[in-house]
């Protein structure tokens, strides 16, 4: 397994498949993919990107700290989940967040992956919500 970081465009066909299977690929081109700040990563096994994850510098107004990052289109292929991939995107992501002066990440994260998110630190904020189309989430927040 190798972690590196990816394009945007690399993330498209992985949010599609596992996040927005009823939609097509524009529905996985989120606002800021392309920003100077936004960085996303990639993790492979056997030379195939199988797991992602994208930072975008975007501050929620629930938070007090003036910088922070947002997790956003954590996804992983069915077949490769369970193996640490997520968890090493993390691991690599939360330092280049810290060299970026900023020590909050936050994310939407979906009600059924809650517990992947509090092994790894996060906490629940507030109440679930649900987001149309895509189903109930939890805002969750990890300080660094």
């Amino acid at each position: 397994m190798e972690v590196r970081r990816i394009n945007h465009r690399d993330t498209y066909s992985i949010r599609q498949k596992i996040l927005r299977p009823n939609g097509d690929e524009s529905d996985c081109q989120f606002e800021g993919d392309n920003d100077d700040q936004t960085f996303h990563l990639g993790a492979y096994s056997d030379g195939k990107l199988v797991s992602i994850a994208s930072f975008f510098f975007e501050r929620h107004p629930m938070f007090d700290e003036p910088y922070q990052f947002r997790l956003r289109g954590m996804a992983t292929l069915e077949e490769y989940r369970k193996q640490g991939l997520s968890a090493a995107l993390l691991n690599r992501g939360f330092p280049i967040v810290k060299q970026n002066q900023c020590h909050l990440v936050w994310c939407n994260a979906r009600k059924e992956a809650a517990g992947f998110y509090l092994k790894n630190g996060f906490e629940k904020i507030g109440d679930e919500f649900e987001i149309e189309g895509i189903g109930p989430h939890l805002l969750m927040v990890k300080k660094l």
